[in-house]
This record gives structure tokens, C-alpha cells and sequence, in this order.
């Protein structure tokens, strides 16, 4: 193995061909390195600063790529990336790129395997330096990627340049508050990355909100464009991430409902392979959750078609897809937050505004009650798995859960305990202070929910905190006098006002506005509502 010394050395004699030869080695040993040796941190600071320098030489191609991946291989290494992270550094970098457009008269293009080792080497250096990620905001090197960006449809530019100009774009936008700012408004950058998106995915448009299909199954979108139409759902979730947030006019409606159109088409597509698709419709997802409510119409726009799934006059295609892939992602039980909140949200608040939407989906979550003998967080329906998770340790993920049931009971507090069961639904009834019953106000119809013969016939006997039909247990009280009775009942409150004192445990009632509260302001609240009362009707 080549010294580290020796290449040093050979760089800094500067002679291009020997430079070539010892870099090219090098290279081929350290291709696969991705740990360092703190002893050689200094040698390899001296040679990234060298290489640079070497690199703004008028060098052959090949002299350059080579010179390029050793540049990468050092930026692998977070400890030796000053060299690299100067204006300068990063302005030779950005210009070998093909995309430093500050100077007055653009160089020429240079070579594509240049350009392409340029950006991997931009990506690893970005990733990791918080003073390059502030440089390149300075240097405006999004402006230079926008550009390229935009003339993908005239430029015949291979794959990986393409994917590696959408992962630089994605890094910085993630990392960068105000480079996310700047690519979304000054440089049009949901319209952009929307245009690029249509171009990767090749789709014809039958109506303005409907992409045109073939008859039968659609072709697998192939890897490649996989790959990069992931970038650029990424890089549209970065500069989108407030927009479900915000009111917007026609104009921006009418961009995102464009946009939605294509997810809808990305969530009817599969990829190359199971995991592939996968990861496709989870970026697909984060996405639509980023859209305006209003602008979520577009995936109930299309017409039904044979083969298609229909409810209420409607087409159910996406939303059943969407149904399916929260489905999965319950059975596979893995970093649920991050899995499974998106799909939730997104599909809670198209609940809430298409009613079509709601109803299909209750259909399918929370059909008619027949088992009325296992509590409902127990079996392996949908409504079981959901319920199971309203009282998951993690907050969010219980939240989001019992948020979309309560939407699909259409915010009725007795609908919502009646799948549920009281104790599985208390956490969000005492957030929202429903705990005395009633219901959320929302703009929901009155129809009322369908009841089967064996729920009818059961409901008397179910218990409403486990929300399933109990066995009628013995009554502990039998046989005992009055006297033992009244003893029995003392002897537990002076254990409860002994837990209470100690602050063991601490008695809770409901306020009469629904929400929980300590016993004794409970009881207060309670007084002052019913003297109020009394007062309002004249009584003394």
C-alpha cells in the first residue's frame, strides 16, 4: 500500500503525469474507505489543500476526474474538510460543477464525468460542513443548479448527473433555511421541481387534473427515473413544508393541484421492486401532506373507469391505495412515528373535508360492530390495529391514531367510545375536553350510524371503558350488613385521602366545560355553574 507521505510528496512536485499515476492508485486503494487514522489527519488536511490548488491548473480531463476522486475520498473524512470549505475551495468545486454562475461570462461547460465527480464531491461536503452549507447560500449555488435544472428538457444530460444535481439541490434545501426559501419563491421552485417531476415520470395528461393511462396495469417506473423522481419529491417536501398551513390563491391552487395530480399518478405506479415501491410512496405521501387541504380534491378527480374502485359516484382508487400502504405499514411495526404519522395525517384530514372519502373509509375501518365479545383493541382487523395504538407510548403516534378514528365517528364523542371503548379513548377526549360527552363542532352530515342486530341486542350489557360485553362478576357486597358495608366504603376513602395527602395519586373530575381537572376545582367550577344557573332563573 502506497504512503501517505509519498503522495504528498508526489502532488506537491506538481508534475501532471506522475500526479495521474500516484492519484490513480491511490484512488483504487481507497475506493471503498470510509474510516480514517487520526495519526495521517494532518497529511491528509496538507494533500486536500494541495489537491485544490492542483486542481485550478489547466488540467486534461482525465487529470481532473482523477484529482476529483481523490477529493471525494477525503471528503468522506468530516475532520479534514477546511481545505475544502473556503470560498475559494468551493467556488473551484462549484465551477468544475458546471454550476457557478456568478462570474460575468460563463466558462464552458465542462467535461460530464468532471461535472458528475464535481457534485459527489459538493454532496459529501455539504452534508457535512455547517460553514460550506453557509457558504454556498452566499455563493447563490442553488441559482447555478435551478438553471441546469430547468433545461433538463433541451440538455441530453446523462442519469447521474441529473440525480446528483437533485441530491445537492435536496441537501441544500434540507439544511438551509434560506436557500429553502429561495429556490420556493424567488426562483419558482414548486413550478420548477413540479416540471422536472412530469418530465421524469414521462406522463401524458388526459384532463387538467387526470394524467392519461393506458388500459390495464401501468409499467413499473424504471430505476433510474425512481431514483430521481425521489430527489425531487424530497427537494418539494423541503420548499413546500408549510404550504398546508397557509391560505392560498387560485394561481398557487391551481400549481398544487397540478402537483397533486401527478402524486396521485406516482401513488398508482409501482416501482422497480417491492422496497423500491415502497420508498417511492412513503416520499409520495410526506408530500400530499404538504398540499393545501383544498387542493387534496384532485385525487377523487377522476373519472370512474372500469376496473376502477367506485363508491358514492366516486373514484376510491388513490385513497384505497393510501389505505392499504397504512395497512402495511401497521403490520410491519417499524419506526411507526416516522412510518406512519404521514399516511394518518394525510388521510385523517381528507376524512375531514370529502365526505365521500370519510365514508369510504369508515366503511372499510369501522364497519358495523358484530364482535362484541373481544375488547376492541384485541384481533387483527384494521380498527383493531388502529385502536391498539391510541395507547402507544409514543404521543404522537397515539395522538394521530385516535384523531382519524374520532374523525371517521365524525367527532361524536358516544360514536367514537363505541369502537373504542372509554378508556382507550380518554387521552383525546381529556385533550379535547370532551370527557362529558358531546362533540366536536364540524361540518358533518346527520345521518346516523347503522347498528347490527347483534350490537342491538348486546349494548346493554357492554361495558363502556373495555368496550365489550364482561361477565357479570359476583357482587363482592352480598350477605354483608349495612354496617360492614358503610365500614368497607370508609375504610377506601381514608386509603384514597391517604394516597392523596402523599401526592401518590392525585383525584381528578370533570369541569362542566368537559375537561379534567383537580377534584377540589372541579367541585368548585361545578358550584359556581350551578349558582349561575340558579341565578339566571331567578332563584334565591
Amino acid at each position: 500500500m502506497m504512503e501517505l507521505s509519498t503522495v504528498v510528496a508526489t502532488v506537491e512536485s506538481g508534475e501532471q503525469d506522475t500526479v495521474l499515476k500516484v492519484l490513480q492508485i491511490y484512488n483504487q486503494e481507497k475506493s471503498q474507505c470510509f474510516t480514517f487514522d487520526d495519526e495521517e489527519r494532518e497529511e491528509r488536511k496538507k494533500m486536500a489543500q494541495l489537491l485544490i490548488e492542483f486542481l485550478e491548473r489547466e488540467l486534461q480531463p482525465s487529470c481532473q476526474v482523477t484529482c476529483l476522486e481523490s477529493i471525494r475520498i477525503l471528503s468522506r473524512d468530516k475532520y479534514c474538510l477546511d481545505p475544502f470549505t473556503t470560498k475559494e475551495g468551493l467556488k473551484t468545486l462549484s465551477r468544475h460543477a458546471g454550476i457557478d454562475y456568478s462570474e460575468e461570462v460563463i466558462r464552458e461547460v465542462p467535461d460530464l464525468d468532471v461535472i458528475l465527480e464535481s457534485l459527489k464531491c459538493l454532496c459529501n461536503i455539504v452534508f457535512s460542513s455547517p460553514r460550506a452549507q453557509e457558504l454556498t447560500a452566499e455563493a447563490r449555488l442553488v441559482v447555478g443548479l435551478a438553471k441546469r435544472i430547468k433545461l433538463y428538457n433541451e440538455r441530453s444530460l446523462p442519469h447521474e448527473v441529473k440525480f446528483f444535481d437533485l441530491r445537492l439541490l435536496f441537501l441544500l434545501t434540507a439544511l438551509r433555511v434560506d436557500i429553502r426559501q429561495q429556490l420556493a419563491q424567488e426562483l419558482r421552485g414548486i413550478s420548477l421541481m413540479t416540471d422536472t417531476l412530469e418530465l421524469t415520470l414521462g406522463v401524458k395528461w388526459m384532463d387538467p387534473y387526470e394524467v392519461a393511462t393506458e388500459e390495464g396495469l401501468l409499467p413499473p417506473l424504471p430505476r433510474q427515473e425512481t431514483e430521481r423522481a425521489m430527489e425531487i419529491l424530497k427537494v418539494l417536501f423541503n420548499i413546500t413544508f408549510d404550504s398546508s398551513k397557509r391560505e392560498v390563491d387560485e394561481e398557487d391552487a391551481a400549481l398544487y393541484r397540478h402537483l397533486g395530480a401527478l402524486l396521485r399518478h406516482c401513488l398508482m405506479i409501482s416501482a422497480d421492486g417491492e422496497d423500491r415501491t415502497e420508498e417511492f410512496h412513503s416520499h409520495t405521501v410526506n408530500l400530499l401532506g404538504n398540499l393545501p387541504l383544498k387542493c387534496l380534491d384532485v385525487l377523487l378527480t377522476p373519472k370512474v373507469r372500469p376496473g376502477s374502485l367506485e363508491y358514492m359516484g366516486v373514484n376510491m382508487d388513490a385513497v384505497s391505495i393510501l389505505l392499504d400502504f397504512l395497512e402495511r405499514r401497521l403490520d410491519r411495526g417499524h419506526k411507526l412515528k416516522e412510518s406512519l404519522t404521514p399516511v394518518l395525517n394525510l388521510l385523517t384530514e381528507s376524512a375531514r373535508v370529502h365526505r365521500q372519502t370519510r365514508k369510504f373509509l369508515k366503511a372499510k375501518v369501522l364497519p358495523p360492530l358484530r364482535d362484541v365479545r373481544n375488547r376492541p383493541e384485541v384481533g387483527n382487523s384494521l380498527r383493531n390495529k388502529l385502536v391498539r395504538l391510541m395507547t402507544h407510548i409514543d404521543t404522537d403516534v397515539k395522538h394521530c391514531a385516535a384523531e382519524f378514528l374520532f374523525v371517521l365517528c365524525k367527532e361524536s364523542v358516544s360514536r367514537f367510545v363505541k369502537y373504542t371503548g372509554y378508556g382507550n379513548a380518554a387521552g383525546l377526549l381529556a385533550a379535547r375536553g370532551l370527557m362529558a360527552g358531546g362533540r366536536e363542532e364540524g361540518e358533518y352530515s346527520e345521518d346516523e350510524d347503522t347498528d347490527t342486530e347483534e350490537y342491538k341486542e348486546a349494548k346493554p350489557n357492554i361495558n363502556p371503558v373495555t368496550g365489550r360485553v364482561e361477565e357479570k362478576l359476583p357482587n363482592p357486597m352480598e350477605g354483608m350488613t349495612e354496617e360492614q358495608k358503610e365500614y368497607e366504603a370508609m375504610k377506601l376513602v381514608n386509603m384514597f385521602d391517604k394516597l392523596s395527602r402523599e401526592q401518590v395519586i392525585q383525584p381528578m373530575g370533570i369541569t362542566p366545560s368537559g375537561n379534567l381537572a383537580p377534584m377540589e376545582n372541579a367541585i368548585h367550577d361545578m358550584a359556581d355553574e350551578r349558582s349561575s344557573s340558579d341565578s339566571d332563573l331567578g332563584l334565591d
